[in-house]
């Protein structure tokens, strides 16, 4: 899977573990800030029903892939397809000079080998959970021959080692179909996720909420535009695209964080919700358990975690120039438990 801040790779037994204590006996669980659906992947393995929800477009394709999709079914086509676009010439089109001359992000050999699968991908028409998995092979092979951090506010100054690798699509991770019934995935705000009939039968809703003023479309904005191949009017150095500059969330708003999370939460009608936040976030433990606490009993655990690569390679300015150190490399992660 991609490069993630965020992401909950390491914290997935201690998720998994509370869930299977809540849900003994299988269940329908509903994660709704998807990001990368390592949570429903690992859910969906061990048996659950899943409904993966983000607003994001990359999120959703990840999420359709990984969740809704089924290894069963796919894995042979997907092999099959993923063998014929591995074949297909160059083309020099809108990708590379975006992310490989105007930006950095990628080695023009390996933008090109994008531009070539995406357009193909793009004529196809193919059926949308095949589109999906075939996008998701795409964003994660050109993951692998980046030059972040993980993250893409920037590049780095000079060539990741890796960037210099060729570009090669993989059959993705799937997982096989449950007895409980087949997994979705949404692209929907939370809160109407929240208050859609679907999301209403959950047994369980997780919730990992963004915790501060960086949105995952500016950080993950090469992956919005690639999925969504709209091509658009980009901006600053970093090339985003220009919503980025007009699609705000509160969850992003340290005034308006708490007023967003409380209003998700009167949404969600499920009988547990289980809730991930950290201690940089914009409230802090005893305030997020003192707003959880108006829709049930609350339960914490906390575990320390190592913060996100960028963490360890200190503070830099537009230059380049290392410009000071990080105050810390690791950090709480809580896990709240809401029982109604």
């Amino acid at each position: 899977m991609i490069k993630y801040l965020g992401s909950k790779r390491a914290l997935l037994d201690g998720l998994v573990a509370a869930v299977q204590k809540e849900l003994p006996n299988g269940g329908l669980v509903a994660d709704l800030f998807s990001g990368t659906a390592r949570v429903g992947h690992a859910l969906k393995a061990v048996g659950y029903q899943i409904i993966s929800n983000d607003h994001n477009a990359y999120a959703q394709v990840l999420a359709t892939c990984h969740v809704q999709a089924d290894l069963d079914e796919m894995e042979a086509p997907c092999r099959k397809l993923i063998s014929a676009l591995s074949e297909l010439p160059d083309v020099d089109g809108w990708f590379t000079q975006s992310f490989c001359r105007d930006s950095r992000f990628f080695q023009p050999q390996n933008g090109m080998r994008v531009d070539a699968i995406r357009e193909a991908i793009a004529e196809m028409e193919l059926e949308p959970t095949m589109e999906a998995v075939m996008l998701t092979s795409l964003m994660e092979a050109a993951d692998r021959v980046d030059s972040t951090t993980g993250l893409q506010m920037a590049y780095l100054k000079k060539w990741a080692p890796r960037s210099h690798k060729q570009l090669e699509m993989r059959v993705p991770l799937m997982q096989p179909s449950t007895a409980d019934g087949p997994s979705v995935a949404l692209g929907l705000e939370a809160v109407e996720a929240a208050r859609s009939p679907l999301v209403a039968q959950a047994d369980l809703v997780y919730l990992d909420p963004p915790y501060n003023q960086h949105s995952y479309l500016g950080n993950y904005h090469v992956w919005e535009s690639l999925v969504r191949w709209d091509k658009p009017e980009l901006y600053g150095v970093a090339c985003k695209r220009i919503d980025c500059r007009e699609r705000k969330s509160g969850f992003n708003s340290k005034p308006q964080f708490r007023t967003s999370m409380h209003q998700l939460l009167s949404a969600i009608e499920a009988p547990r919700i289980l809730v991930s936040f950290s201690d940089e976030g914009f409230i802090d433990r005893n305030r997020m358990e003192e707003l959880l606490s108006e829709f049930g009993e609350v339960e914490v655990r906390d575990r320390e975690h190592q913060r996100y690569v960028g963490a360890k390679i200190g503070i830099h300015n537009q230059s380049g120039t290392r410009v000071g150190e990080v105050s810390h490399t690791r950090n709480i992660e809580y896990l709240f438990l809401v029982r109604r």
